[in-house]
């Protein structure tokens, strides 16, 4: 798998402007999946169905063909997502996530894996966050160093209120058009946004943000653009 990811971020780097039209195969793909199972850490939160790593392991190699067959066919379907909360300062309530089911977080992460060699060329050299191999301890260094050697009067800190919660599911498909043009992997990711939260005891529908907390962020892509080109796509005012 990541042979054939890395000739893909090679081929994404080489042609800035390049659609990729044969990438759902490699989501699909049952060793695929199987890599992305064992990646998985086993003491996360289980989502609405209960069942944890463990459970789906002790019958993997089924599971997985299944899964496998139901993405090849696009008979795959994410289940709800089970609205949980943790402290946030500032707020009463505080920061809504949402929990995947295990076998969606296979999904998910196996799309993640497949988009980010598409995705990093685009990134701004200074962004960190949610990238493969940087930290907040990176961009904290980096800033340290730019204070120290280069002349420096203020730091802007800035924040896009809601930007999860609120993301509109039409410009973010827009914008992945960009670089997919495998029209499979767009519908996938259209039921991924679609799939609804369970809070309360009560369904509620997603139409617009992405859940904080899941494997694949398919908003990060656009957070770490330059708001210049976020501009000309629509995704910001």
């Amino acid at each position: 798998m990541s042979t054939n990811l890395s000739r893909i971020g090679e081929k994404a780097r080489r042609e800035p402007k390049l659609v990729f039209t044969s990438l759902y195969h490699h989501i699909s793909d049952a060793e695929n999946l199987r890599a992305c199972y064992e990646a998985l850490p086993g003491n996360r939160a289980a989502g609405v169905d209960g069942v944890t790593k463990e459970e789906y392991g002790r019958n993997l190699d089924q599971n997985l063909q299944e899964l496998s067959g139901r993405l090849r066919r696009m008979g795959y379907r994410p289940q709800l997502k089970r609205r949980t909360y943790i402290p946030k300062s500032g707020s009463e309530k505080g920061r809504p996530l949402g929990i995947s089911c295990f076998e969606d977080k296979i999904v998910e992460l196996v799309v993640k894996q497949v988009l980010d060699p598409i995705s990093e060329p685009v990134f701004e050299g200074s962004s960190h966050g949610y990238r493969p191999g940087c930290s907040q301890h990176g961009c904290l260094d980096e800033l340290g160093r730019t204070i120290q050697q280069q002349t420096a009067r203020f730091v802007d800190e800035a924040d896009i209120a809601s930007f999860l919660d609120k993301m509109n599911h039409e410009w973010m498909l827009k914008f992945l058009r960009h670089r997919i043009g495998d029209p499979r992997v767009i519908r996938l990711i259209n039921r991924m946004l679609k799939g609804g939260i369970l809070e309360d005891g009560l369904t509620k529908a997603s139409d617009e943000g992405t859940p904080q907390g899941e494997v694949n962020s398919l908003a990060t892509a656009v957070k770490h653009l330059p708001c210049a080109r976020r501009r000309r796509l629509g995704l910001v005012g």
